[in-house]
């Protein structure tokens, strides 16, 4: 395909996913979605292929999100109408735990699929346990939604519908967000249409081949650019409770092929707690953190994902097998990446950065306002320092690896009786280095109710902070102290109504001898 042209079709489809992504934040109504960006939107070929993702969104999101459009697209072959639209959130299909939610449009054009359009969001509830890790197995955590029609031939689900209304606690907040996913769908496949019609194409199957296929050579020319061989990495960090989890990846470089194998053997094995991944969020990460190193200015899609494998042992604590509890799987699952960097240092040292902080800090409230109706607060996250880089200090109170940003304290404080007593940097957190890791930050808060209230509150890394690199100090490690008492809990605690919460968040790792 002609260069030029190629250029100008891939950047309507840019605008595309990203007007659809734009569009459904603008819509949610979860504070989550529609403040802190935690979706991925992507555009699909009609085998299910993600061509391309949105500008904004999660490496967590995006990568499980052209997974998951793949296996649905698989699992309807030859079952879709005009009007269809589906849904899931099985864990090990999709997003690794049930409040992650993905709805795939099929796009129809003269009767025609020619491709779909998808979003996977964060939803407020999904009933069950919550967003914290105390659930005993993944029955306890929530409603599970099979691969199933939420719209058949263009009409809402009427069976469908009312299960999830029955099944949650904030109902209309739940179809609210579904709403949104569903429209933003059908606006991204009307403007697919409209670009086919401009651009006088069928369909999208050749300008897809293209990019896909130009994609996985880039990818693969930059990998063969490596030396050969195998390298390893290992990341150690306590979650609430005390238990110590160990990530060991092996990375292997065939720069014959032009591939990459990550390894997990070693890694430690499933956890009692909801702290367990399924293989589609570490594929995910994993991925992201290679691609990152590699060649991050190339488009994110089937063709530039395919050349990096990811193994791990079943049932370990980034393969989980059913019936694992999941809802915090982000504890682990934002550290995915670590140890990969670590072995990554050995080959492309300017690369790569020192460990930060790793997994966001989630809390999810739930209780009673004045009026005496329920409430329960979307999750919201605190971010620590990042890790240095080899050359600049790691930025501070960063989301990394997620890339969501907080939820503003004015929004939560309009939502809910939430009020928040502190929130500054945490000077002289980063570690120490010829560049200086990231602050963590302080967060203070109490709840303005004269009734009991429910905290979901996960924290990681109490007890030890993140690794520099190349000579660099260690990060400081994270408080979690309720009225002055330093906690380590992971499980829904009942507070009382004069409670103060205050959270201190780690510092990212230094790089370089000081």
């Amino acid at each position: 395909m002609d260069g030029i042209e190629l250029e100008i079709l891939w950047s309507n489809i840019i605008g595309i996913v990203s007007e659809q992504a734009k569009a459904l934040q603008r819509t949610a109504f979860s504070p989550i979605v529609r403040e802190a960006g935690d979706l991925a939107s992507g555009l699909f070929d009609a085998r299910g292929r993600m061509v391309a993702q949105a500008n904004t969104g999660t490496p967590g999101h995006i990568n499980s999100l052209a997974a998951a459009g793949k296996t649905l697209a698989d699992m309807f072959a030859n079952r879709l109408v005009p009007g269809d639209v589906l849904i899931t959130n099985d864990p090990w299909l999709s997003a690794g735990h049930f409040f992650d939610i993905t709805v795939l449009t099929p796009i129809f054009w003269d009767d025609r699929l020619i491709g779909f359009v998808g979003s996977t969001i964060h939803h407020t509830d999904i009933g069950g346990y919550g967003i914290g890790a105390g659930a005993r197995d993944i029955h306890e955590e929530g409603l599970w939604i099979p691969p199933l029609k939420l719209y058949e031939s263009g009409e809402p689900n009427p069976v469908l519908h009312d299960i999830i209304r029955r099944n949650v606690r904030t109902p209309d907040h739940v179809l609210g967000d579904l709403a949104a996913q569903i429209s933003s769908g059908r606006a991204g496949g009307e403007r697919l249409i409209a670009l086919c019609e401009r651009a006088g194409l069928d369909d999208i199957e050749d300008l897809a081949e293209e990019i896909i296929s130009r994609s996985e050579a880039a990818t693969r020319n930059a990998i063969r650019a490596l030396p050969a061989g195998t390298w390893h990495g290992e990341s150690r960090f306590d979650v609430p409770g005390g238990e110590v989890i160990t990530l060991k990846a092996a990375v292997t470089i065939d720069n014959e092929q032009g591939e990459v194998v990550i390894d997990f053997t070693g890694s430690s094995g499933a956890s009692p707690l909801g702290i367990n991944v399924v293989m589609n969020y570490t594929h995910a990460y994993s991925t992201f953190a290679v691609r990152s190193c590699l060649n991050p200015e190339q488009p994110n899609n089937y063709g530039s994902l395919a050349p990096i494998r990811v193994k791990a042992p079943e049932g370990c604590i980034v393969n989980a097998a059913y019936p694992s509890p999941l809802n915090a799987r982000h504890v682990v699952g934002m550290f995915v990446p670590m140890p990969i960097l670590k072995a990554l240092h050995q080959v492309i040292p300017d690369r790569v950065i020192a460990e930060g902080s790793g997994a966001v800090w989630t809390v999810q409230i739930q209780g009673k306002q004045a009026s005496g109706e329920a409430f329960t607060s979307s999750m919201f996250n605190y971010s620590g320092g990042m890790g240095a880089r080899a050359s600049k200090p790691g930025p501070s109170a960063t989301c990394y690896p997620t890339g969501v940003a907080a939820v503003p304290i004015e929004i939560l404080e309009a939502a809910m009786p939430i009020v928040f007593d502190r929130r500054e940097l945490r000077r002289g957190s980063g570690g120490k280095g010829r560049s200086r890791g990231g602050d963590g930050q302080i967060i203070g808060f109490h709840m303005n109710t004269s009734e009991p209230w429910l905290l979901n509150a996960v924290p990681s890394r109490l007890d030890d902070g993140p690794d520099g690199l190349d000579g660099g100090e260690k990060g400081a490690a994270g408080r979690f102290l309720v009225n002055g008492e330093t906690l380590s809990e992971s499980r829904k605690m009942t507070m009382r109504p004069e409670d103060v919460v205050l959270f201190e968040t780690p510092g990212g790792g230094g790089y370089g001898l000081a």
